[in-house]
């Protein structure tokens, strides 16, 4: 092999071993950023509600912390009042307009999986630095739409079996706490601030919310 062919050989290694490194530094950045956010924006965690003795009002009270999350973008986004998703922190409407179907998922042709693949992917450009990303992805049911509701109203329809998909209390529980897509809040890519706290606090909020009672909010 003459000196110019290992020379360019040498440089393409060198390149491609510049970009693994800068990927990985920016997977290390956006990781830092998301914890950042997270120890910014703090759940209470469940035991510190131990010491409200009235049960009734220890339950309410896990329920409004869990409901922080419930009520930040992460979820509203995907709880609409129409079945067009929105996007962003502000919530403004999904760009391009979709219209979900009754199972959550975009028209034919534009189908969610489109453009939102099996994890976040950057985009490298302005005014959105990452495409969403998780499989499967679409909107919550119809009937689980919360966009705009007080946190009582959340609360009983998460209770009401009619409207939450025939689901348990347990049931909702495990979607809350091991349901990827849940869980995708608190890694929702580049350019976009996760859900306050963890997921592991907010699945032990409503796990105690549940075991007390899973009384509601009056409002």
């Amino acid at each position: 092999m003459s000196v110019l062919n290992t020379r360019r050989l040498w440089l393409m290694a060198a390149s491609l071993a510049a970009v693994a490194v800068y990927v990985g530094l920016a997977h290390v950045v956006a990781s830092e950023e998301a914890a950042a956010d997270a120890v910014a924006d703090p759940l209470k965690p469940a035991a510190d509600f131990s010491n409200i003795a009235d049960q009734r009002a220890r339950s309410v009270a896990l329920f409004t912390e869990a409901a922080r999350v419930l009520q930040s973008p992460r979820c509203l986004n995907c709880h609409p009042v129409t079945r067009q998703p929105t996007q962003g922190d502000e919530l403004k409407l999904h760009v391009p307009r979709v219209i979900a179907d009754a199972e959550g998922h975009g028209p034919p042709g534009l189908a969610c999986s489109t453009c939102h693949q099996v994890e976040n992917a950057r985009t490298f450009a302005d005014p959105i630095a990452s495409v969403p990303g998780h499989a499967p992805w679409a909107l919550a049911p119809a009937s689980m739409a919360w966009q705009g509701l007080s946190i009582g109203e959340i609360c009983a329809q998460l209770k009401d079996r009619k409207r939450n998909g025939n689901r348990t209390l347990e049931q909702i529980h495990h979607h809350m706490a091991e349901d990827g897509l849940v869980g995708w809040a608190w890694h929702p890519g580049e350019g976009r601030k996760p859900a306050p706290g963890t997921w592991e606090q907010f699945g032990e909020l409503i796990h105690a919310w549940i075991t007390t009672g899973a009384h509601c909010p009056s409002s």
